[in-house]
């Protein structure tokens, strides 16, 4: 079915994680789904980060999730946790490219230096716009901006979506610096939780438990959504440590399931 019907009805603007999988164990393992997000925001349908299975989770989820009624894609970066599917995401808004429709979104790197999105694809969106450092963009009704280049193995940007009832806020992959909080000033804040604590002597540029804990004593957000878990963070069980951290800070914290659908109006409603 088309989103934009029965799920649309519930919510004005809503998201649906499709895949909750953080690093490549849990992807190559598929210990948790690693299809990305399904963002319904001011009546656009905007695709972000389909990594592997992303297509067939679409069309299998209840209800399920029509590709062509895409308006766009968006890639934070090009590792293949996130942007594994993202050739066949593409094929699929555009009926195989016969409907030259939507736009992508995607750092330049991710189309110019070892790229992720195949050459004879980029034909078929009707428009290809650069992500860069601090900036704005529209796609139809929504409004929404890039943070500075985040902390990571390549070029990585995280998001602010600007909504009638709140700006939503996404931190996507990078390591913790003192800089990063002060970029997301959204309300709802989802988060990349890979790491459970940070590892002793292995650069990995990803966000810890730990970081969150800083994070939420700087941070304006009144709701915060974890998702994209590690091996660590999925043994540790990520609903009790969301449970645990709301408890301590008296704010509403939720770990993301494969599936779930959040309305963006709910989730600020309070805790």
């Amino acid at each position: 079915m088309n989103p934009s019907s029965k799920e649309k009805s519930a919510s004005k603007n809503w998201i649906k994680f499709i895949g909750t999988a953080g690093a490549r164990f849990v992807v190559a393992r598929q210990l948790r789904s690693s299809g990305g997000l399904w963002l319904s925001f001011q009546g656009v349908n905007l695709y972000m980060d389909p990594g592997p299975g992303a297509l067939v989770r679409c069309l299998s989820a209840n209800p399920k999730l029509d590709p062509t009624a895409l308006d766009g894609i968006l890639l934070s970066h090009k590792h293949l946790d996130h942007a594994g599917d993202i050739n066949a995401m593409i094929e699929a808004m555009t009926e195989g490219g016969y409907q030259r429709k939507g736009v992508l979104f995607a750092p330049e790197e991710a189309l110019e230096e070892d790229p992720v999105v195949l050459r004879y694809i980029r034909s078929y969106p009707g428009k290809i716009e650069i992500l860069r450092e601090n900036g704005t963009y529209s796609l139809g009704d929504l409004h929404f901006s890039t943070t500075g280049r985040h902390h990571h193995s390549v070029e990585t940007y995280g998001f602010n979506f600007r909504l009638p009832e709140a700006t939503v806020s996404y931190i996507t992959d990078t390591k913790f610096h003192p800089g990063l909080i002060s970029q997301y000033p959204g309300e709802l804040l989802l988060l990349n939780v890979v790491l459970l604590t940070e590892i002793p002597d292995r650069k990995i540029d990803h966000l810890s438990f730990e970081d969150v804990k800083i994070i939420l004593k700087e941070s304006r957000a009144r709701t915060v959504v974890l998702t994209h878990f590690g091996s660590r963070m999925l043994q540790a069980n990520p609903a009790e440590l969301a449970d645990r951290l709301s408890q301590e800070t008296g704010r509403k914290i939720i770990a993301a399931r494969d599936g779930m659908t959040l309305a963006v109006d709910e989730m600020l409603g309070g805790k």
